[in-house]
């Protein structure tokens, strides 16, 4: 595989401003997940899942929003007539200082609900408690308010308001109360109890409020700031524990811990050197965890002998700049806080484990890549927030390493083509390109556009003209999560909101200067019906596993595929009309145990037009063996086709032997299945290996599988941190059992192995270690800057010495001057003897090589794959293989441009 090392493709992560738990403690069946909302409007939806961390979907926002604090409401548990217990539908609030409250969608992707009042910007936003503890403090006689539950919010002008939330609504209710200062800023809350809010403010108090008549019950200041600081001290987070007592973080670097029944200051600790912005504290209240300006994430716990005093644990710099929001989780296993700031990257740290186990530093670049190439005509396509850059890569690599103009050649072939700007409010959800680079596909939440890239003459095919391509507005208004375009150009595949998938028919003439046809009636398919519990489907996220997540085309575009989050698999083939299937529909029309969604008349209309979009007597049916497909034990992370076309005069005698498309799916536990969608099948390949014989490397690789590439038998994956490939032709050699690693080896196969507990973070710390892995990277012209790793550490010996890549710590004289770089990643490189077959080369090939890897996407080089230095076609199966050339985008964090940060004494800036 040719491997083009690039850093010139843009993608700007954008600033996290708050995370949240939608449980703070959660239950066995409790659907837990992490909400990280976004600068730019964006909110990303996380699953825990026991340490694994699997980032499931994205909510895109639009221009000129930000999400500035976020809210998870959460309904008691309840159970209906027949005894089952229903579990507490979870709803997500967000605000962006602006007057406006909005409610999430996740089901469908997209805002669902907004609100707003007469009153200034919202600053803070707090749900009032559903549970009222009992009057003699038992708590197991609390009970659940049989009264409606309100949002509260802290404005700008002082204000507190209250805004209703009762029968899955959500409107302006009243204003509660309102400071008599108009220099009174809200700037935090949080309950006491449910009638008894403690609000920190920007005029050096803290306020106590009823929530019955808004009165306030107590005001607590905190003085002047020290000498030659502001006049008044801002409180930028309030907390309340188990206990009642209330901590509080401000502006002067100070935690101060208030009681809570005289509302008397009790202990003030200074352990930050500027504001402290965020605050966390542990489910039982014995642990308070702060995040500052100064980068520090600091640790108390109660000292014993000492009564109530607290003393300050340890305090680590995990962010490179500040600690603006964090949050805690503790059930299922887990126990850990969740921090983020300006550098994007989500950090997670054990909470009760703190000092026993590794923090774990999370991508700051997304699960789904956005990047898609042209492979014909070698574009590259990304985008972020509401623009898209079009770039290609001129030179094939062979030509590249042939050249005699040497380095100044890498460094000129590139050239950014077009920077195609969005038209409306809307966020980029997803984009697509054809493979000659005709058509390109980019959808929102509100709106799908197509545009035609043309090149003016051979002379300049540098120079695109850029033209829209009209669409139905009927289809176009639902927006897009997804979009897919065939291999073979004739067939867009659109995801709109969330559950329905809908095809278009694409025709153009062999002609590249004309522009390509939409026809403008949508095709609807139609999933197979499955067996929802009540549990699911009412309470909790409601359907919200049933979205689609991920799409997928067989080479020659005659088999769709689609995942959802819940693991489930849909198929369906394109070709002559078959008889009725499941319950006397074929797979275009509704029925009742489809998707779980009725249609209209319409869409029956739609679907008998599309019909004669197509060749007549072809349409798109549902997979008759599609109902045989396994469900998958988590949400996928890969849904990938192998490059192999099944021969129409294949048998069908030996359903193990037939001859069919080879669908890959991995999942974020990990599992790695090769299935035959036709025949409803496991691989007799994945039958074979099964995930405890895959090596050590990938088993213990923490980071998820972000996207596949297929070169013949041979499958790439990557991840943020790794680059494997896995030779589908030949079964992966059983783990070595002797030797002084078979212990170890065995203790891990073993299906009873005893471990540490795991508090979902990173592993557990070394005997003697006294913080993070460090390390130091050297950049020519700065200064050195070390920086956290959690992960395996790439070590130079470890590679091949007939890699041509340079090492990660080589000098870089601009920005784009990694381009160039180039990897030859052939043959049996990287492994030893004992996992390889004589005369098939490797079975498994690894690198930690590239990082952070934003995506990997392949080129058309038109060239023959070469052996080791013999000048031989390599020949797999029989057959000669063309040559895998792909680019490799790569993102550094160092590289993502943000703003100026606190140094404190002894820190220089580099």
């Amino acid at each position: 595989m040719d491997v083009h090392r690039c850093r010139f493709v843009p993608y700007q992560p954008s600033p996290i401003n708050a995370v949240a738990f939608s449980h703070a403690t959660a239950s066995k069946n409790a659907p837990v997940r992490l909400a990280i909302g976004h600068a730019n409007g964006n909110i990303s939806i996380w699953n825990p899942m026991n340490g694994l961390w699997h980032q499931e979907i994205t909510l895109h926002g639009g221009k000129d929003r930000i999400i500035d604090s976020l809210v998870w409401v959460t309904e008691p548990d309840h159970k209906l007539q027949d005894g089952t217990k229903i579990l507490g539908k979870s709803r997500l609030f967000s605000i962006g200082y602006t007057t406006t409250i909005t409610e999430w969608d996740l089901e469908k992707g997209r805002p669902k609900k907004q609100a707003s009042g007469i009153h200034g910007d919202i600053w803070c936003l707090a749900v009032q408690p559903f549970v009222v503890p009992s009057k003699d403090g038992d708590k197991g006689k609390s009970k659940v308010a049989q009264s409606g539950t309100k949002l509260v919010a802290g404005t700008i002008d002082g204000s507190l308001v209250l805004y209703s939330i009762d029968d899955d609504d959500l409107r302006f209710d009243r204003i509660l109360t309102k400071s008599s200062s108009k220099k009174t800023k809200m700037t935090s809350i949080a309950f006491q109890s449910r009638h008894v809010a403690v609000v920190g403010c920007s005029d050096s108090s803290i306020r106590v409020y009823n929530m019955h008549n808004g009165s306030i019950l107590r005001k607590m200041t905190l003085g002047s700031d020290i000498a030659g600081g502001a006049k008044e001290i801002i409180v930028w987070s309030v907390k309340c524990l188990q206990s009642g007592d209330i901590v509080t973080g401000d502006s002067t670097g100070q935690v101060c811990i208030w009681d809570g029944v005289t509302y008397t200051q009790a202990q003030r600790l200074q352990s930050h050197n500027q504001d402290v912005l965020s605050l966390a504290t542990s489910a039982d209240g014995s642990t308070i965890v702060s995040g500052g300006m100064d980068r520090k994430t600091v640790l108390y716990r109660k000292i014993s002998g000492s009564g109530s005093r607290w003393g300050k644990v340890w305090h680590r710099r995990y962010h490179s700049h500040d600690v603006k929001t964090m949050a805690t989780f503790e059930g299922l296993g887990m126990s850990v806080i969740v921090s983020g700031g300006p550098d994007a990257s989500p950090i997670v740290v054990p909470l009760q484990m703190a000092g026993m186990q590794e923090h774990r530093a999370l991508s700051h670049l997304p699960q789904n890549p956005p990047l898609q190439s042209a492979c014909k005509s070698r574009l590259i396509v990304g985008w972020w927030d509401r623009e898209v850059h079009v770039w290609r890569l001129r030179r094939p690599f062979e030509s590249l390493v042939n050249a005699s103009d040497g380095e100044p050649g890498i460094a000129k072939n590139r050239k950014l083509l077009a920077r195609i700007l969005i038209k409306g409010e809307a966020n980029i959800t997803s984009a697509a390109i054809s493979g000659d680079g005709r058509l390109l596909v980019v959808s929102t939440t509100s709106d799908v556009k197509a545009f035609h890239l043309k090149t003016r003459d051979e002379a300049r095919r540098d120079d695109l003209k850029i033209s829209k391509i009209d669409l139905p507005e009927k289809v176009t208004a639902q927006g897009a999560t997804s979009v897919q375009i065939s291999p073979d150009s004739c067939w867009l595949c659109l995801i709109q909101e969330g559950t329905k998938i809908s095809l278009m028919s694409i025709s153009q003439d062999a002609d590249s200067s004309s522009k390509p046809t939409i026809h403008p009636k949508a095709i609807r398919l139609q999933r197979i019906g499955r067996k929802l519990s009540k549990q699911s489907s009412l309470g909790g996220l409601g359907q919200y596993d049933r979205a689609v997540s991920h799409i997928a085309f067989s080479p020659d575009s005659k088999m769709l595929a689609v995942a959802d989050l819940a693991g489930w698999l849909d198929t369906w083939v394109f070709g002559q009309t078959q008889p009725r299937i499941q319950n006397n529909t074929n797979g275009t029309h509704d029925d009742a145990s489809s998707s779980g969604s009725s249609s209209s008349s319409d869409d029956d209309d739609e679907d008998k037009r599309g019909d004669a979009v197509s060749a007549p007597g072809s349409r798109w049916n549902r997979n008759p063996n599609g109902s045989l497909l396994p469900r998958l034990n988590s949400a996928p992370t890969v849904l990938s086709f192998s490059n192999h076309i099944p021969s129409a005069n294949a048998s069908t005698d030996d359903e193990d032997t037939r001859d069919d498309y080879l669908l890959l799916t991995i999942t974020a536990r990990p599992q790695i299945l090769l299935v035959h969608p036709s025949l409803g099948s496991i691989s007799p390949w994945s039958r074979r290996n099964p995930i405890s014989r895959f090596p050590v490397e990938f088993r213990d690789t923490r980071d998820l599988v972000k996207g596949a590439i297929w070169s013949g038998d041979r499958v790439w994956l990557y991840g943020n941190t790794f680059l494997f490939m896995f030779d589908m032709a030949q079964d992966l050699v059983e783990p070595a059992t002797t030797g002084p690693s078979a212990g170890m080896e065995l203790a891990r196969q073993g299906r009873k192995r005893k471990r540490g507990p795991d508090s979902g973070a990173g592993s557990k710390m070394e005997k003697g270690a006294v913080g993070p892995t460090k390390v130091t990277r050297h950049v020519q012209g700065q200064a050195a800057e070390e920086f956290s790793l959690d992960g395996p550490v790439f070590d130079p010996m470890e590679e091949d010495e007939t890699s041509q890549a340079p090492e990660e710590s080589e000098s870089e004289d601009s920005d784009d001057e990694r381009q160039g770089e180039l990897a030859l990643l052939r043959g049996a490189q990287g492994k030893p003897p004992s996992e390889s077959v004589p005369g098939r080369g490797v079975a498994f090939w690894h690198t930690y090589k590239y990082r952070p890897i934003l995506g990997i996407v392949p080129l058309d080089s038109g060239l023959e794959d070469q052996g080791e230095g013999d000048g031989k076609t390599l020949a797999l199966n029989g057959t000669s293989q063309k040559s895998l050339e792909v680019a490799l985008i790569e993102r550094p964090l160092w590289e993502v441009d943000m703003p100026d940060r606190y140094y404190g004494d002894g820190e220089t800036v580099r």
